[in-house]
């Protein structure tokens, strides 16, 4: 088995390394990721400049690009290495709820279910570098069962992994993403030739009403695991276009 490793953070984050050790005791390991943190960047190609990959010394390849653009610079100039998986992170924070829609770590996953290989993004609910044991187990569970029993198509699940210690762990959960509540976002401040400049501040607190949601779950000290579709139809809203159309002539 073959297993292609990406992430947002940049190649020399430490939750990447993390998951490649982890995976290397299923697989024959690649790892292909951007050469900057490229946080936030979501599905984003790059296609106003050349890319190019190079191999670390780590054993590493890094592109300096998008997440995207690390998944398809991997699946179409490396011809010796055919993934049979895709997985994506650690990253360091977690991607739930509308978080998702802007995840470079989720973008890798999506890019590569999106070319029919089965991919899961990991996040971790923490940047403090406390809890990678945490993490090394849960990723390590999921693998096991992942490798030993491969899915029959493509999937795309999003993993987040809580801010607990190993023993607080309760377990793993399926959640719907859920949804923030969105607070001012724009933090002004002066350059220092006096330009008014804006920083994208934070996201705002998570709406925990609604208890089946990953943020509810991963909060109460779960493992969630989200499957995710990129079908952005609004089927009940279809009925409801058909009559606005209805006697409108060309």
């Amino acid at each position: 088995m073959k297993i292609l490793i990406c992430n947002d953070d940049g190649y020399l984050s430490a939750g990447i390394a993390l998951l490649a050790k982890v995976a290397a005791q299923f697989a024959e390991v690649r790892v292909v990721a951007p050469e900057s943190d490229q946080s936030g960047v979501s599905n984003s190609f790059t296609l106003n400049r050349p890319l190019s990959i190079k191999k670390a010394s780590n054993g590493f390849y890094y592109v300096n690009g998008t997440p995207t653009d690390c998944i398809h610079v991997a699946l179409h100039t490396m011809a010796d290495f055919k993934p049979d998986l895709v997985l994506s992170g650690i990253n360091h924070g977690a991607n739930m709820g509308d978080d998702v829609l802007y995840s470079g770590t989720v973008a890798a996953a999506t890019e590569a279910f999106l070319m029919g290989i089965p991919a899961l993004a990991f996040s971790i609910n923490d940047r403090s570098g406390q809890y990678w044991a945490t993490a090394e187990k849960a990723v390590h569970t999921v693998l096991a069962r992942v490798c030993a029993q491969p899915a029959a198509e493509p999937v795309l699940w999003n993993i987040n992994i809580p801010a607990v210690n190993v023993e607080a762990v309760q377990g793993y959960q399926v959640a719907k993403l859920g949804r923030r509540h969105h607070d001012q976002c724009i933090v002004p401040f002066n350059s220092p030739r006096g330009e008014t400049m804006y920083w994208i501040g934070g996201v705002g607190a998570a709406d925990t009403s609604r208890q089946d949601t990953d943020f509810c779950a991963n909060e109460a000290g779960f493992v969630t695991i989200t499957p995710l579709t990129l079908d952005l139809t609004n089927y009940q809203q279809l009925g409801t276009v058909n009559t606005f159309l209805q006697d409108i002539q060309w």
